[in-house]
């Protein structure tokens, strides 16, 4: 099955220039809004639930907590902020738009 590609440039998406990293920006602060903004936009449209990210953050927990048996590896010191993280963008969202918590 053949799959359609995005063009690479075209009306309406910045020029590659305009996606170079900026001086003086790390680029995962950027993905880390991005990121965050996404995740409030999608439980705010009711696509994600409170249980949905609350498994999301056990789960991005359990994978800095167990590196050895990770699928994906990943430096320690960047699993264990991205936890972090995930916990207080649980927090956030949990008490801005509520919800039911998950089953245990």
């Amino acid at each position: 099955m053949a799959y359609a590609t995005a063009p690479v440039s075209g009306p309406g998406m910045a020029p590659p220039s305009a996606l170079a990293a900026e001086p003086g920006v790390d680029n995962g602060d950027k993905s880390l809004v991005i990121l965050q903004s996404l995740l409030c936009l999608l439980r705010e449209k009711n696509l994600l639930t409170r249980a949905d990210i609350e498994e999301l953050s056990e789960k991005v927990a359990l994978r800095a907590s167990d590196r050895a048996r990770d699928p994906l590896p990943c430096c320690a010191g960047g699993a264990t902020a991205a936890a972090t993280e995930m916990n207080a963008i649980n927090a956030y969202i949990g008490q801005r738009y509520g919800g039911k918590h998950r089953r245990a």
